[in-house]
């Protein structure tokens, strides 16, 4: 496959535009729409599927496929999600000194859409210079911020792969996530009994006594080195003078280690239970398992093909293990095979997101690079 000169202003133009099409969960139908218009004039097959209605949103999952111009490779896709951490419809970019950042007021949306234009980009130039390749799908999800529930929705028989690449984590751009947590959520119901605060509180049982008292005794954070749990929200009480009835509370616990994980759920669960009897309440608690945790070697294919395009590239090829969960989780378990690759963002999920325009195009040149891989493996 011969060398193309990524040009990082139709790049940077790429990435911004899809940057400024606000995209929260449920709320895509927009950036949808954009990419499916881009992928449109370049010739590629479109599908959505149904996921709006299973995650009550207002956009599908899209799968789109480029048919091979060459016989014998293998069908590989590439993925990124649609939606981004929170909205951010007023966004103010800044380029400068080669990076690209916001003013600081909303997040950027990097995170996937700096993985997103590096697929769009490449793309574009393996069609516009005919470039041999396999069949390439795109597999573009929604709802992947609040629980990964576009790769759960997707409609598989759409999908016509051998494995794939998932693009939706940080720099050094190609670096590899061999090792995932299994990630149990946990919601947690304590129910007291109300009574008047100030006249006859011994009649009441507080749901906030029971919750305090559990929690003070739960190990929390990061527990060792591959597992950590935490409380996310508590809700409950009505008024300072009314002993609190009912509180609820979300909680989580992740590890490398399926067995450490249900452990720490057990345990969490058993301190809930037992300040609820302690102190006359009712601890109701229900456990999710959010998603399972994978491990990949240097011996699985779609490892191995980053990293021999990689050295075609001239780069390192990082593998790491990480405390998060992406689509990849769900496509693996799924039977999808995949890994994920790191691409352009930093400080994902806060107001200091940013992204080197270096890595943004170095991502594209890695895309390119695993499609010429795989069209010589035929």
């Amino acid at each position: 496959m011969t060398e193309i000169a990524i040009q990082n202003d139709r790049l940077v133009e790429l990435f911004t535009t899809l940057c400024r099409i606000n995209s929260p969960p449920r709320e895509e139908r927009a950036v949808v729409e954009y990419v499916k218009g881009f992928l449109r004039g370049l010739g590629l097959e479109l599908r959505e599927d149904n996921a709006a209605q299973a995650v009550g949103g207002n956009a599908n999952n899209l799968v789109a496929t480029l048919p091979a111009n060459i016989t014998g490779a293998p069908k590989i896709f590439f993925s990124a999600h649609f939606d981004t951490v929170e909205p951010n419809p007023n966004l103010n970019i800044i380029i400068q000194d080669g990076i690209i950042r916001t003013d600081g007021t909303s997040i950027l949306g990097a995170d996937d859409k700096a993985g997103m234009s590096a697929i769009l980009e490449a793309i574009r130039i393996v069609v516009e210079n005919n470039l041999p390749h396999g069949q390439i799908q795109l597999l573009f999800t929604v709802c992947e911020e609040i629980g990964l529930r576009g790769a759960r929705a997707l409609d598989l028989s759409l999908v016509d792969s051998d494995f794939g690449f998932v693009y939706d984590t940080g720099p050094p751009v190609g670096t590899v996530i061999t090792q995932t947590p299994t990630h149990d959520t946990m919601h947690v119901r304590l129910l007291g009994k109300p009574a008047h605060a100030g006249v006859e509180p011994e009649k009441g049982v507080s749901a906030i006594q029971i919750a305090a008292y559990a929690i003070s005794q739960m190990r929390l954070g990061r527990i060792d080195a591959e597992t950590t749990a935490n409380i996310g929200s508590i809700h409950g009480g009505q008024a300072t003078n009314v002993v609190c009835p009912e509180v609820v509370i979300t909680a989580e616990a992740r590890s490398l280690n399926r067995q450490k994980v249900e452990a720490q759920v057990a345990h969490m669960t058993q301190l809930f239970e037992q300040a609820a009897q302690q102190f006359g309440g009712q601890a109701i608690i229900e456990i999710e398992r959010h998603y399972e945790g994978y491990t990949l070697t240097e011996n699985d294919l779609p490892v191995q093909v980053v990293r021999r395009a990689l050295k075609r590239l001239g780069l390192d090829a990082p593998m790491r293990p990480t405390g998060g969960g992406s689509d990849a989780n769900i496509f693996i378990a799924r039977g999808l095979p995949c890994c994920v690759v790191g691409t352009a963002h930093q400080n994902i999920h806060t107001h200091e997101e940013f992204v080197l325009i270096e890595d943004l195009a170095r991502s594209v040149d890695l895309t390119l690079a695993i499609i010429r891989e795989v069209a010589s493996m035929r």
